[in-house]
């Protein structure tokens, strides 16, 4: 409001702090600006409201959590706040508790249900997004309790034979609890389940419990019912939990009388529940005969927006013409198909880069993930995802998920392209008004060339990829910028000559600005590599600058810079064999590592194979990758527990091993390990998008005459150029007439 620009608002905070003995937050703020670049955007709304939320709930886990170590805890909590472990952290002044150690947790789901429920690493269900929990307990007679969350082991895996679904098993002295928990459709309504199948060494009792919290910390439950049949719970009057038998038992407990738990041998039973401060928890009992297998499940059905595109078939039908691999690694095999599910769970219609804390919509991680959606062949997906891109366009053409992301537009457009490229089609008219007005807001954002300053004609000082630092000119947004002109020139050559030749001239303009300031880098920094900005010093954050090279390869292969930059950080920033993210993130990151292995597979160097198995190890047993992962507990320390941006890198990372394009040529085989060769079973992979065409390959291992590789493809327009190069064979190309090929032994 106009009115506020004159009113002395400044003055009368600074007046009120003061007087009450608190700093003064207009100059901390000012302090706080100084540490970075004047930008226009000092800090996005939409990462200050998640922020606030998130540690809204960090401020109720310091006033319950450590004044009740009594209560049975999910996993993260049992391990972070125990002084024996080493996920322990003090909490002396910590304001907020949070999840810092043990961000695990694994999606499931049904393709195109919006809902995702989770499981964490000992089995806890959480069915709705930041909600109340179910788990599941075995109880002797004799007063054994088997408690998954503060069991010292467990095994835990993902089957997909038939969906998603998530296994957890645990033991202890006599006592074995195991639960499965997956989505499926009941009468047209996607349902959660969660089975629970025990066996005791002497009669126990099954307990199915009502947790009033998740693996972010306490969600609140205020109510619940068990119905006159004891077969039913209603929790807060909107929510369904339905049992396959009668609970024979039943507890009800509030916070002012402890957990349940503490109650589960009382002898009277309560069938309703009330809990002023939102913390009731309940226990269904359910008898298991000494020697004999107990078995429960529990059903939540699941509230979807529209369930007529469901189908009962839907699993098969996603999977059906999908770009598949076989390979003889099992743990790369498995991890290659549990991204594939992870791709499908996650793109309803927008694609989210995570299941709980990053379930919304980012252009970059859109970008990388409808990306990896095309190239395993999910196009429908991918496209039905690209369709929503033109509402959240401004009116001056900004493409906005989040205020003060300039890499937003040149991700947009690169990602449309090879959209385009991928699938042999141009873009359709109603296409054309975005892709302009999409080029040109970065011709316009763009800063004067003619600046006496290392960030002429950049993109200006923003937050970018959050993850980089402070507020700064980052070449991550140069190079997606430039991106973004080149793949808008080409998607408008044939429909507009003249504007494909405008946006050309504009890529080139900018190229040359960023070569400008990268080369003022070199003299300040005496070496090649890239920082990421033209402010800073070579630290972590240059890992944004590889964008030059992978994804949108602005620079070649060997280009010394982006070399530089790759043994900088190798050098500098890796722990455990993995790229560590020490700003923000704090931890090991997968995607990043990937994007080094990328570059260093272009370049044909072999570590990017040591790369992929660090990542490969750093996987949940799931198949998961936290955000960022904790260098000694190796559980997740920031963001999404299930990061589907590291899914769909894994998925590029494997097919770029296969097949990829480098300027007109498709290189093939480039990346496939050794290891895979001494063994006599094909491998194969396909078929796969191409930018032109799509491509099978099979691989037959022969340890006395050299692998034979095999091609078919489906040319958009004829045959491209083809290198054939697998590592410690001699490369071929590939000639027309061609279609397979006897690789020869490179000499010693």
């Amino acid at each position: 409001m106009s009115w506020m620009k004159w009113l002395p608002w400044r003055f009368i905070v600074r007046h009120v702090a003061r007087k009450q003995g608190f700093l003064d937050p207009i100059a901390l703020l000012g302090r706080l600006h100084n540490f970075a670049q004047p930008s226009e955007v000092g800090e996005p709304i939409e990462l200050l409201r998640a922020g606030v939320v998130f540690h809204a709930r960090g401020l109720i886990n310091s006033r319950v959590i450590q004044h009740n170590l009594d209560w049975v805890w999910p996993y993260w909590i049992e391990r972070q706040f125990d002084p024996y472990d080493e996920s322990f952290i003090p909490r002396a002044f910590s304001i907020t508790h949070i999840n810092l150690t043990h961000r695990n947790w694994t999606a499931i789901g049904y393709p195109d249900c919006q809902e995702l429920p989770i499981v964490d690493p000992r089995g806890l269900l959480t069915p709705f997004l930041d909600g109340w929990s179910l788990d599941g307990w075995l109880l002797a007679k004799d007063g054994r309790c088997l408690l998954p969350s503060r069991a010292p082991d467990c095994l835990q895996h993902q089957e997909m034979d038939a969906g998603v679904c998530i296994s957890t098993e645990t033991e202890m002295d006599g006592l074995a609890l195991a639960s499965r928990a997956w989505v499926e459709l009941e009468s047209g309504i996607p349902v959660c389940r969660l089975n629970l199948r025990a066996h005791a060494d002497r009669d126990a009792w099954i307990v199915l419990a009502l947790r009033p919290y998740n693996p972010e910390g306490i969600s609140f439950v205020h109510q619940v019912k068990l119905t006159e049949e004891r077969k039913t719970w209603i929790i807060d009057d909107t929510r369904r939990v339905e049992f396959s038998s009668a609970a024979e038992r039943h507890h009800v407990s509030d916070y002012r009388n402890g957990d349940v738990y503490i109650h589960l041998k009382d002898t009277e039973d309560q069938v309703e529940g009330l809990c002023d401060v939102g913390m009731v928890t309940a226990a269904a009992l359910f008898p298991v005969k000494a020697g004999e297998n107990g078995e429960l499940t529990a059903t939540i059905p699941l509230a979807v927006a529209d369930t007529e595109m469901l189908g009962p078939d839907a699993w098969n039908n996603t999977h059906q013409g999908l770009c598949a691999l076989a390979c003889p690694e099992p743990r790369y095999q498995f991890l290659y198909d549990a991204a594939v599910a992870s791709l499908i769970l996650h793109s309803p219609d927008d694609v989210y880069p995570g299941p709980f804390t990053y379930k919304r919509f980012w252009f970059r991680d859109a970008a990388f993930i409808i990306h990896a959606l095309l190239c395993v062949g999910l196009t429908d997906r991918a496209e039905r995802a690209l369709s929503r891109f033109p509402e959240r366009q401004t009116v001056l053409g900004y493409f906005r998920s989040q205020e003060g992301e300039w890499d937003a537009n040149g991700e947009v457009l690169w990602i449309l392209k090879r959209f385009f490229d991928l699938t042999g089609t141009a873009p359709s008219d109603e296409w054309h008004g975005p892709i302009q007005r999409g080029a040109r807001w970065i011709i316009r954002k763009r800063l004067d060339d003619e600046l006496d300053a290392p960030h002429a004609g950049l993109l200006p000082a923003g937050f970018s990829a959050e993850h980089l630092g402070p507020n700064d000119y980052y070449f991550w947004d140069d190079f997606w910028g430039i991106a973004g002109l080149r793949a808008a020139a080409a998607m408008m050559n044939e429909a507009d000559p003249d504007q494909g030749k405008e946006f050309e001239l504009a890529a080139e303009e900018f190229t040359a600005a960023v070569d400008r300031s990268l080369a003022g880098c070199a003299r300040r920094l005496a070496r090649p590599a890239m920082p990421a900005s033209p402010y800073r010093r070579l630290d972590a954050g240059a890992i944004g600058s590889l964008a030059l090279g992978y994804p949108v390869q602005l620079g070649a292969p060997d280009d010394p810079r982006l070399l530089d930059s790759v043994e900088f950080l190798i050098d500098r920033c890796f722990v455990r064999g993995a790229f560590n993210q020490d700003m923000i993130h704090s931890g090991l990151n997968a995607y990043l590592t990937l994007h080094v292995a990328q570059v260093l597979l272009r370049v044909g160097d072999p570590r990017c194979l040591d790369l992929m198995d660090a990542v490969a190890a750093l996987a949940s047993p799931t198949g998961q990758w936290p955000e960022a992962i904790h260098p000694r507990t190796g559980g997740g320390c920031m963001g999404d527990g299930h990061h589907v941006w590291a899914s769909a890198e894994w998925i590029m990372m494997i097919r770029n091993c296969f097949v990829r394009e480098e300027g007109d040529c498709l290189i093939l085989c480039a990346g496939i390990p050794a290891r895979w060769l001494d063994q006599d079973a094909p491998i194969r992979f396909g078929p796969a998008p191409t930018s032109f065409g799509a491509v099978t390959l099979t691989i037959m291992p022969d340890s006395k005459q050299g692998p034979r590789i095999e091609w078919q493809a489906d040319w958009h327009d004829g045959m491209p150029e083809m290198d054939i190069r697998l590592p410690g064979f001699e490369p071929v190309k590939v000639t027309p007439g061609m279609d397979s090929v006897v690789l020869v032994k490179k000499d010693a």
